[in-house]
């Protein structure tokens, strides 16, 4: 391990509250604070910023991290300025005063982050600001957007490189996007093709539950996922814009707090919600995926997705907006037969080439095969980017394994069907056919008369109409856009056609839709009302300071306040999440909360060694000193050292005479000294 581990796990306790690195995070940290060049792929909410931040306050000189939305910059900002860090952003949204003191924090080199958008790089003035800051890092925030095959491509990403070379300093990458693709490309246009260290951390997310549910009146389905889940904040992802606002409407209808966000809104809206989405608490947004990136807020309990995603890995991106502190968080996702058409036909008008309309084709397969799975979907998920993992117990399927049955015979019944009629009718006209229904157009076109005609009576039209879709899932039939949505067989379709393999499907899941995963309690029910009370002040310290209630603590800190309730400020300091600056401004006041009672209050030297064990040392050394206040006798004239005294003492924790009597001085050193060093040498 080198050198640079213990200053980042001091600081990562210090700065940032937490007693250890989440798995992978370390290396990582280590490998950027060292300066080499780095690609970091972890999951969505698996502690990317850290990543950067740590290593920007290890290193001289000031970090520029390039990030692609205003919102998302802010944010963290806010908390690092929070947690004691010297941070600040350039961006539009700012107001003269604000850029006005990053510029002078800059001139004075107090700054260790300075936040960017890609677009500044268009101007030829950033780059010599840059060279003038004394710049020692580059940290690119959600690297995939160098990408211009991927949805979220900004073009201004495209200049990074060239900054790297220009200010010959090391530049370290993340992302969530696992395919190796977008790998290849972040390499060859921020790297200029020579390969960084790679660093590929696993995408187990244990604390979200993962549920799909077959599409059944989908706004009924919504509305009743988030009644169960009442008061907490959770975002709904549509495919239309036209979709949230009809859906934010029906929420507020039904009592929440919801409201919509899409591109087509104006800039001053989109940022309306941004700004309420991040303080207030219980807020639901109803949002294409124009609601994505810029999403830092650590506390979304639920996602549910109201149509199916495009892929698994924009899948993955959105349900892990959700429970981003690592406290339990929910996900849905709904979709149907029209979903599915609709994706594949998106594929198949797009201006991709066939390559890469083939990969993306393959992306929406393995999405499919884990909505339609019938073991662990977690198990399915991780499998996809390439791990193992035992069955997790928190999806649906898990909870409750579904019935399955063996569907070869149903399936080479509806592909006969689908090649005696052409390959030219969508899934209603062959189910007609399938069932014996002599509709008009049925009988016009004399598919009466074919062999399939009324031979898949074992099922009603539900029931096909679910063998059709899961059909769909696996791949065996595609819609063709050049034959209005026709269905057409796939190669993979052929062996079971032939008899040469066979196939299992689920039963169908609408008979379940009354079903709901049900929400999961954050704490017990007898810590419920201290969690209530501390969220309670959280938010009126939020609105005091105009911030986030995230930036004061997460709910995850929250929780454990609520579960370990602390009994002094040194057990206060142990909570995850509350760093030295935070324990300053606010372990007091959430200390009275769980205790019901403020605490005498203490020096600042001794609160700044609040949960250390030279916090113990220097409640014993105050004892001694108390002791000996009148010498050994009683009878001397009081003597006492000051508090900042007593603190380097059981900071430093010095073992000899010679150092104690340079920190305390003569006079006090004849009275303390031994008894001191007593307590210094016992504690080595």
């Amino acid at each position: 391990m080198l050198e640079t581990r213990p200053d980042a796990s001091a600081l990562l306790s210090s700065v940032f509250g937490f007693d250890g690195f989440r798995p992978g995070q370390a290396d990582i940290v280590d490998a950027v604070a060292a300066g080499r060049n780095v690609l970091a792929i972890m999951p969505t909410g698996g502690g990317k910023s850290l990543c950067f931040q740590l290593p920007a306050i290890m290193r001289d000189g000031v970090t520029v991290v390039i990030s692609p939305l205003i919102a998302l910059m802010r944010d963290q900002v806010r908390g690092l300025r929070e947690a004691g860090v010297e941070a600040g952003a350039l961006t539009s949204g700012n107001t003269p005063e604000e850029t006005d003191a990053v510029w002078q924090a800059l001139e004075e080199r107090r700054l260790k982050l300075l936040y960017i958008a890609p677009e500044r790089l268009a101007s030829s003035g950033t780059e010599r600001m840059l060279n003038r800051a004394g710049v020692s890092l580059i940290a690119v925030d959600e690297a995939h957007c160098v990408s211009q095959w991927g949805h979220d491509f900004r073009p201004d990403y495209l200049k990074i490189g060239a900054l790297r070379r220009t200010l010959g300093v090391p530049l370290a990458a993340f992302t969530a996007t696992a395919d190796a693709e977008t790998r290849d490309e972040i390499v060859a246009r921020l790297f200029d093709g020579a390969a960084p260290e790679v660093f590929l951390r696993g995408f187990d997310r244990p604390n979200l539950s993962l549920a799909f549910e077959v599409k059944n009146q989908p706004r009924s389905q919504i509305l009743s996922y988030a009644a169960a889940r009442r008061g907490q904040s959770g975002i709904v992802y549509c495919g239309t814009r036209a979709k949230t606002e009809t859906l934010a409407r029906a929420l507020c209808d039904d009592g929440h707090s919801a409201c919509a966000y899409h591109g087509g809104m104006e800039a001053d809206d989109r940022r309306h919600v941004e700004h309420r989405f991040a303080t207030e608490d219980g807020l639901i947004v109803v949002a294409t995926v124009a609601f994505g990136m810029g999403v830092d807020k650590p506390d979304i309990r639920w996602v549910a997705q109201a149509d199916l995603p495009k892929s698994i890995e924009a899948y993955y991106q959105e349900i892990g907006r959700a429970g981003r502190d690592g406290a339990p968080a929910d996900t849905l996702t709904l979709y149907g037969p029209d979903d599915i058409r609709f994706r594949r036909s998106q594929i198949d008008e797009g201006l991709a080439p066939p390559e890469r309309k083939a990969a993306d084709h393959a992306r929406l397969n393995a999405l499919l095969g884990l909505a339609e799975a019938i073991s662990c979907r977690r198990q399915k998920l991780l499998g996809y980017f390439g791990e193992t993992a035992e069955p997790c117990g928190n999806c649906d399927l898990c909870a409750r394994a579904p019935e399955t049955f063996d569907a070869s015979t149903a399936v080479q019944k509806a592909l006969s069907a689908i090649l005696r009629t052409g390959e030219w009718f969508g899934a209603g006209h062959l189910i007609d056919v399938l069932t014996g229904t002599g509709t008009d157009k049925v009988i016009d076109r004399g598919h009466d008369r074919l062999p399939t005609f009324g031979v898949g009576t074992e099922f009603d039209r539900k029931g096909w109409q679910a063998v059709f879709r899961q059909m769909m899932g696996h791949d065996l039939v595609r819609p063709d856009p050049a034959r209005h949505g026709a269905l057409r067989l796939t190669e993979a379709a052929r062996p079971i056609l032939r008899g040469e393999a066979g196939i299992t499907l689920r039963k169908d899941t609408l008979a379940r839709g009354g079903r709901r995963p049900a929400a999961k309690a954050l704490v017990s029910e007898e810590d419920a009302p201290l969690l209530s009370a501390l969220k309670a002040k959280r938010r009126a310290l939020a609105e005091t300071a105009r911030v986030p209630a995230y930036v004061i603590f997460t709910d995850r800190t929250l929780i454990e306040m609520a579960e370990t309730k602390p009994q002094s400020l040194d057990e206060m300091a142990r909570i995850s999440g509350v760093g030295a600056t935070k324990l300053e401004r606010y372990g007091a006041a959430f200390l009275e909360i769980v205790t019901g009672e403020a605490e005498a209050p203490s020096h600042p030297a001794r609160r700044k060694l609040a949960g250390r064990e030279a916090g113990v040392l220097y409640d014993r050394l105050l004892s001694v000193q108390a002791d000996l206040a009148r010498g050994d006798s009683g009878l001397d004239k009081p003597l006492s050292c000051s508090s900042s005294q007593l603190a380097k003492l059981a900071d430093l924790r010095p073992t000899d005479r010679e150092t104690v009597e340079k920190l305390l001085g003569e006079r006090r050193a004849d009275r303390f000294a031994e008894a001191f060093l007593d307590v210094l040498r016992a504690a080595g």
